[in-house]
């Protein structure tokens, strides 16, 4: 255990951030976990708060694999190899970017609620979530945040598998993470608090 809650690690993950408080940032949140962690990167280093809801674009018959992400605004991010070696067809990318569409409006609604949308376009972006085992939620938030119109984006984690810092390099301009252990069993190890947060909770962070 390294971390007594999301909210205490959110506060040591900031002071690693220092050098970004002049820019302003906005901070988004990857919902749920993330979204506790941002709140107190958001309020040390004076910057906004907004959560980015992200679906990915998954192959059908190998939802892992992803061939593409949505993002608000419809901004969607597709990766052309994949759908060419899966060999996925215009019909087919359609039907799960429909399915995926709703749901992230789904999640957006439940979300946000009434309150609009924070501009990205122009911003220092700092993505950040409660750890990172593998990294794809974050990859794919980087690259929805970048074709939104992001100035710079960093992501911003507590803890993180040595693959996963790796994977994410590749997507943004900068990578801060306090504690890449040689082995990570779990993100929810690295702390004595790691309760599922429910949708209620993130709601009352971002309406405060």
């Amino acid at each position: 255990m390294l971390y007594a809650t999301r909210a205490i690690a959110g506060r040591a993950l900031a002071t690693s951030l220092e050098h970004l408080r002049d820019t302003k940032p906005l901070v988004l949140g990857l919902p749920r976990g993330g979204v506790p962690v941002a709140a107190e990167v958001a309020a040390a280093l004076g910057g906004d708060l907004d959560v980015i809801v992200v679906r990915k674009l998954g192959v059908p018959w190998q939802q892992e694999l992803a061939m593409g992400a949505l993002g608000e605004d419809n901004v969607r991010v597709l990766n052309d190899d994949v759908i060419a070696q899966a060999g996925i067809t215009p019909l087919a990318l359609a039907a799960v970017e429909s399915k995926e569409h709703r749901e992230l409006n789904r999640r957006v609604r439940l979300l946000r609620g009434e309150r609009p949308r924070t501009p990205v376009t122009g911003r220092v972006v700092v993505i950040v979530d409660d750890g990172m085992a593998t990294g794809a939620t974050a990859a794919v938030a980087c690259r929805v945040a970048r074709a939104s119109g992001a100035a710079k984006v960093v992501v911003a984690v507590p803890v993180s598998s040595e693959e996963a810092v790796e994977r994410v390099r590749d997507e943004a301009d900068e990578v801060v993470c306090p504690l890449v252990p040689h082995w990570l069993g779990g993100v929810g190890g690295a702390y004595r608090d790691f309760h599922q947060l429910s949708d209620q909770e993130v709601t009352t962070l971002l309406e405060t």
